[in-house]
């Protein structure tokens, strides 16, 4: 991977990198994992949250699951406006 840097950002690359005794591929994968966290944060799943998983998996297992086209289905016969008949 290659990358532009303004000589300024280098400077100051070079001076936390020497000052931490990091490699380069270290400082950026370490700076790449902060951007990344502070902008896609990783969530943890609640007990109660992976118990419903669990669940969930069983009923698919055991064959207990609606399809998405049921539910479409469902919903489009239930939104139906029924009208009268014409003679």
């Amino acid at each position: 991977m290659t990358v532009s840097l303004p000589p300024a950002m280098v400077e100051q690359f070079e001076k936390v990198r020497k000052a931490e005794h990091r490699t380069k591929s270290e400082l950026v994968r370490e700076a790449l994992r902060q951007y990344f966290y502070s902008r896609f944060p990783i969530e943890s799943a609640s007990k109660a949250e992976l118990a419903a998983i669990r669940r969930g998996r069983a009923e698919i297992r055991e064959g207990q699951y609606v399809t998405l086209d049921e539910i479409l289905n469902d919903l489009a016969t239930k939104n139906r406006k029924t009208s009268k008949k014409s003679a």
